[in-house]
């Protein structure tokens, strides 16, 4: 099965819960600005996430998923770190859906810093995925 972990993330907060995703799926989170996130081989569940920023999410994420081949990727799995809202869930989904993406509608967010429990929630929502 391949498994690829993609975010952005200005704070931290969102590459912690990319960081432990990518643990649990026993495969390296990769920055959406980094040249090594791009890949032309068909993948089975792509997890991506990302943050609000100014009610909309950043150009990087927004680039990648403009960028993505929906035929390449069976399922993408969303998952988001704010302060203010979840609504980044929201576009990141639609951008995927837009891409002809299915895209699975259980998410994982963290309000804030994730804690060290949030964590293993990040890892144990991987799981049921892979």
């Amino acid at each position: 099965m391949n498994i690829l972990v993609r975010y952005f993330s200005r704070s931290g907060n969102t590459k912690m819960v990319a960081e432990a995703i990518a643990e649990a799926c026993g495969v390296k989170a990769v920055s959406v600005d980094a040249p090594e996130a791009w890949t032309n081989d068909d993948v089975d569940v792509l997890f991506i996430g990302g943050a609000l920023y100014a009610y909309g999410i950043d150009k990087h994420l927004k680039n990648y998923i403009e960028n993505l081949d929906g035929t390449k990727v069976r399922k993408a799995v969303v998952f988001s770190t704010s302060w203010i809202s979840k609504h980044s869930v929201d576009l990141i989904k639609n951008g995927l859906k837009a891409r002809g993406i299915d895209v699975a509608e259980d998410y994982f967010y963290v309000k804030n810093t994730p804690s060290a429990g949030q964590l293993e929630d990040a890892k144990n929502f991987a799981k049921q995925f892979i």
